[in-house]
């Protein structure tokens, strides 16, 4: 027996005493010696199905499905059935074992969880999406057996944890794809450990020198924290012992994600952040005393002994919020001055917020349906009416993955949660599908409104119908809850189907007049010349009269200009980075563009050179050379460079991996490209003035524009400029920051601008 087999035995060794732990440590795992055999065998199919392979690390593959199974035990708190579907969940994909196998061993449930985790095979079209459908699928198999995607976020959180050992470029699609669809989906299902875990993984990938610094701040103040929280447990703890309360008090500091976020949204540094710190009080809940007013007796405990923050009261027991959590949430300050968050919950509702769905299932009362039913519910009726494009559907799902909700009345005084932008028309598909068709308008709080108005929490809303009402497409305008969408779409997907028939039809015939067929150098000219997003968007158009083929002459011998550049000057003036010409392409780069394939290799070096330039710039977040960037390849071969972070990009590499390759500057300071700043302070005479001289003394930098305001003494600025990358822009931004008066100065990034975004993604469908 050679060395590498002895190494292989051991490592197979420590892999069973593993499932042996698991099976230990989880009482939910062994309810019967048949529960254990079965987790047991299951092991032993896997570790030979498996036998040889190993993960990019170089581990041995079977450490990944125990790793799975581990956390489907012991942090979803999930049983036997679980255990043994997560050890097993690759070995269709990745082995000969068949589905088949599985059934005769394990039985049919075990099966179709498998076969919900087990990515599609085969090849589609290029405007077809692996990500999307595989989505697709996954949700089609929660509907079945909830459990499947509870095991998909065991597995995608392992992933995570071990991404490191991945290349670039899958890393940033991964941790995109992650933050983008599986961390919403872990706090839609409650699983509050899992959601905070993913996102902070996925920013350490995309971000890391953020995270990094982050995270070195949060060490450095970690001996402070610790005394701030202890000088409000302690007073806490004695007033709780003296009235004979079993509790528990927890202490925790703000995700470093959700500390990255609120810097970025409300443009502050990291000492600006006041809720970093929190507390929890967990109590034992007293035989026959009432669970919400044990939790109230503890507010008043605490709100007697600290001031709270009178806009800072969070009453999700009154009110659970959508995913099943329940709590009081209360701010407060300590005695050295820093607001503390204190949560305030029983064992049950600690439970519940840490385990989600697996909790929510043990404490269900009298199979009565909760928002986590109601929701599941929804999933299965946007399936049942969904999209046949994998793409339009995976958007809708994402609509569906709010986080903040309200709380809207029917008549009757029953409350129902939605969307925070819903409206009037979205409320009445979401009772019922037949009074959103008949829907003509809505008494909301007694008085009447239209169908587009937009509801606010605490709303009471009457749905006003008629029979001769009908549905039209324009109601997708007024609709933003994914039900309403796909209702609406429902009702016209057949007639949008005739409509794309008669306008290929058209097409065709007014080409074959000029001697043409259609190829994908004409359909690229109309597209661009009538901005639409795709070939069924023009024959839709043109067979419903929208687009007039009068002008098709035109329209074939017309340069059209790229449509993310038009936006940016739309938005922005032309920018410096681009001849006045090179937007414009001639008949033979049509057809280039058409026929060129995806850049080989999945990292793209950028140079800035007029000779080699071979991308564009996204309008939606104007990364500059020295961002971080990624690049996406359109359905035209147009390379587009996103920001990171930019929520496009996300969606992009969560929808469309395959076509995202890894970017990096190779910045000479030839072209020039446009960037924002932002100032605010106190205001002073000739403020302005030095501001603007020492950007004019700065070679590198050229203004654009300058728009400055002063109210009561405190001035905000915007000045727009042309500069050669993020360095440079540094480095003037730490100039202006020295000038007297000058508070707060900082990169604008369009990509947080949220009306903006908006507007971004009406014009550019991806």
């Amino acid at each position: 027996m050679t060395q590498d087999d002895i190494l292989v035995q051991e490592q197979e060794e420590i892999a069973r005493q593993k499932v042996i732990e698991i099976i230990a440590n989880n009482p939910r795992c062994h309810k019967n010696a048949d529960d254990e055999q079965r987790i047991r065998k299951a092991f032993e199919l896997a570790n030979e199905a498996h036998r040889g392979m190993r993960r990019k690390s170089g581990e041995l593959y079977i450490f990944h499905p125990i790793a799975v199974a581990k956390i489907v035990a012991e942090e979803e708190g999930l049983g036997a059935t679980s255990v043994i579907s997560a050890l097993l969940h690759d070995v269709v994909e990745d082995t000969n074992i068949t589905l088949e196998d599985l059934e005769s061993v394990f039985g049919p449930k075990v099966a179709t969880i498998v076969d919900g985790l087990t990515k599609l095979e085969g090849v589609f079209d290029q405007t077809a999406s692996m990500q999307a459908e595989n989505f697709r699928k996954l949700l089609m198999s929660m509907i079945e057996d909830v459990r499947v995607i509870l095991i998909k976020l065991a597995d995608r959180l392992h992933n995570m944890r071990t991404l490191a050992s991945m290349p670039e470029h899958k890393q940033y699609r991964i941790a995109a794809e992650t933050l983008y669809i599986y961390a919403p989906m872990a706090h839609r299902l409650g699983l509050f450990a899992i959601k905070t875990e993913l996102e902070d993984l996925s920013l350490k990938y995309e971000h890391p020198h953020e995270f990094q610094a982050i995270a070195d701040k949060l060490k450095g103040k970690e001996t402070d924290y610790n005394n701030i929280i202890e000088s409000i447990a302690q007073p806490i703890r004695e007033r709780l012992n003296a009235i004979g309360f079993e509790y528990d008090i927890k202490a925790r500091t703000k995700s470093i994600y959700s500390i990255w976020r609120k810097m970025k949204n409300k443009n502050i540094p990291f000492e600006e952040v006041y809720d970093i710190l929190a507390m929890r009080v967990v109590f034992k809940s007293k035989e026959g005393m009432n669970e919400k007013n044990q939790c109230w007796d503890v507010y008043s405990i605490v709100t007697d002994l600290f001031k709270p923050k009178p806009d800072r009261l969070r009453d999700w027991i009154s009110s659970p919020k959508a995913n099943g959590y329940e709590a009081l949430h209360t701010t407060v300050m300590s005695p050295s001055g820093r607001w503390v968050e204190i949560q305030i919950r029983s064992e049950r509702m600690d439970e519940i917020a840490e385990r989600g769905l697996a909790a929510h299932w043990k404490y269900k009362e009298d199979g009565k349906e909760n928002e986590i039913d109601n929701w599941i519910k929804s999933i299965r009726e946007m399936l049942e009416k969904a999209e046949s494009n994998s793409l339009d559907f995976f958007d809708a799902f994402k609509l569906n993955l709010f986080a903040s909700e309200m709380m809207i009345f029917t008549p009757k005084g029953e409350s129902i949660s939605m969307p925070i932008g819903s409206t009037a028309l979205d409320f009445a598909f979401e009772i019922h599908t037949n009074l959103g068709y008949h829907c003509i308008g809505a008494k909301v709080n007694y008085r009447l409104e239209p169908l587009s108005y937009v509801l606010k929490s605490g709303d009471q809303v009457e749905i006003i119908t008629s029979e001769k009402q009908k549905p039209k497409y324009e109601w997708l305008n007024y609709v933003t809850t994914a039900k309403a969408k796909a209702c609406i779409k429902e009702l016209f997907r057949e007639e949008r189907k005739n409509y794309i028939f008669m306008g290929e039809e058209i097409l065709t015939q007014e080409l074959q007049k000029r001697k043409l067929t259609i190829t994908a150098r004409i359909l690229l000219k109309l597209k661009r010349t009538y901005h639409v997003s795709s070939k069924d968007e023009l024959y839709f158009q043109i067979g419903k009269g929208t687009i007039s083929l009068d002008n098709i002459e035109d329209a074939l011998t017309m340069k059209t200009e790229n449509k993310l550049v038009k936006i940016w000057k739309l938005t922005f003036g032309k920018s410096s980075s681009s001849d006045d010409d090179s937007d414009d392409e001639t008949d033979e780069e049509l057809d280039e563009n058409a026929n060129k394939k995806m850049p080989k290799g999945k990292n793209v070096i950028l140079s800035d050179e007029s000779e080699t330039r071979r991308y564009t710039i996204a309008s939606c977040c104007n990364p500059i050379p020295g961002d971080d960037v990624v690049a996406y390849v359109d359905e035209d071969n147009t390379m587009i460079l996103h920001a990171r972070r930019c929520p496009v990009a996300m969606k992009l590499m969560s929808s469309r991996g395959d076509r995202i390759v890894s970017a990096q500057w190779e910045s000479h300071k030839v072209l020039s490209y446009l960037a924002q700043i932002e100032l605010a302070g106190i205001d002073r005479k000739c403020l302005v003035s030095e501001v603007t001289k020492i950007i004019s003394q700065d070679e590198n930098v050229n203004m654009r524009s300058v728009h400055f305001e002063s109210h009561d003494g405190v001035f905000t600025g915007n000045i727009f400029l042309y500069i050669y990358n993020a360095t440079d822009l540094q480095l003037l931004i730490q100039k202006i920051s020295k000038v007297k008066g000058v508070d707060r100065v900082s990169r604008k990034d369009r990509s947080e601008d949220n009306d903006f975004m908006r507007d971004m993604q009406e014009y550019t469908s991806f």
